[in-house]
């Protein structure tokens, strides 16, 4: 196992990647804990989950709302937890984000941990301190930053994945690589079959390195005011992407990345060649890479996205397959230069 600490101005909080599940009691009080979980993960690993009250949401995207966090509200207060309740969130990143919101914001805030089940939660929803759910069909308009006291990366719980979520995760990998190592990008070319295998080696050094960048930034800036919206590469696009099809985050972001790294190029900032070798780092990874809409459809839904600020949207270009850089630009200049891509 290793352990990384993130430390930020909500608090500080241990990942601990390599963790089995059967070791949470170490970490936690049994006799003041509530899990919360959905029901698949519930099916799957209940018989190894420590022996308290177990809360299930259900199932999906559609049930990261505020009438999901309303009802375990509800059931909090009939099993009458109180401030020396513990939250333990065991599942994905849908698990993770209404877990650390309800504990955030119950009795205003209550202790709270993870034991990230998806590949795509070890590396990115689990791991900063962000928690929050969708309002209005509009992805994580409400929400709260709030460290976990851990977050428990057992790799062995991966095996249990569909493909499709599998590789939703390596999305989220090859973001980190992009915006911040190059090396890393050669280690998902050279060991990709080894990875989609999920070799034990190969992806416990892939979840490390991921969670080991954004940690760094999470500590240097934890509330997105300046490096930490690095790590929206992509997501401007896949949001509005996400939204209007329905495909998972990781497929959406995916084709987002692909779209930013069309702008840099154009934009001057990184050469013809490191997008396009993007682009095929994230086809071979078994992702999506072109938008399954029209641009006007993609910027009406842009419009309600968390990072634009009146008529300027703070934007995530890569100047090199491994450095990215966040600028501030006109929205109706984006929307031109999506235009003259001809993403359609």
């Amino acid at each position: 196992m290793k352990k990384l600490v993130v430390k930020a101005a909500s608090g500080s909080s241990q990942i601990l990647v390599g963790e089995s599940l059967d070791n949470l009691g170490r970490y936690l009080d049994a006799r003041r804990t509530v899990i919360i979980t959905d029901d698949t993960v519930k099916g799957l690993y209940q018989n190894r989950f420590p022996v308290c009250p177990v809360i299930s949401i259900g199932l999906g995207e559609k049930i990261k709302t505020l009438e999901t966090v309303a009802a375990v509200f509800g059931q909090l207060v009939d099993l009458e937890a109180d401030r020396s309740t513990f939250l333990l969130g065991i599942g994905g990143g849908i698990v993770c984000d209404i877990t650390g919101f309800v504990a955030s914001t119950y009795m205003r805030g209550i202790r709270f941990g993870f034991a990230a089940t998806t590949l795509l939660s070890q590396v990115d929803a689990s791991v900063g301190g962000k928690n929050g759910v969708n309002f209005g069909g509009y992805k994580n308009m409400v929400g709260v930053f709030n460290q976990p006291d851990f977050v428990v990366c057992d790799p062995a719980m991966l095996k249990t994945l569909p493909v499709r979520e599998i590789l939703c995760g390596f999305a989220e990998i090859i973001k980190h690589a992009a915006i911040a190592d190059f090396r890393m990008v050669d280690f998902l070319d050279n060991h990709r079959d080894a990875a989609l295998d999920l070799n034990d080696a190969i992806v416990a050094h892939l979840v490390y390195r991921s969670v080991e960048i954004k940690a760094g930034v999470v500590t240097r800036d934890e509330r997105e005011r300046g490096e930490r919206r690095k790590l929206n590469f992509g997501h401007t696009f896949g949001h509005a992407i996400e939204k209007l099809t329905g495909i998972p985050h990781g497929e959406a972001v995916g084709i987002g990345m692909v779209l930013a790294a069309k702008l840099s190029v154009q934009k001057g900032l990184l050469p013809p060649f490191g997008a396009r070798r993007l682009e095929r780092l994230v086809e071979s990874y078994g992702l999506p890479v072109l938008p399954p809409m029209d641009a006007p459809s993609l910027f009406t839904a842009m419009r309600k996205d968390k990072k634009r600020e009146g008529a300027r949207i703070h934007f995530v270009f890569l100047d090199a397959l491994g450095s990215a850089r966040v600028e501030e630009i006109p929205f109706n200049e984006l929307q031109r230069s999506v235009n003259a891509l001809k993403v359609r």
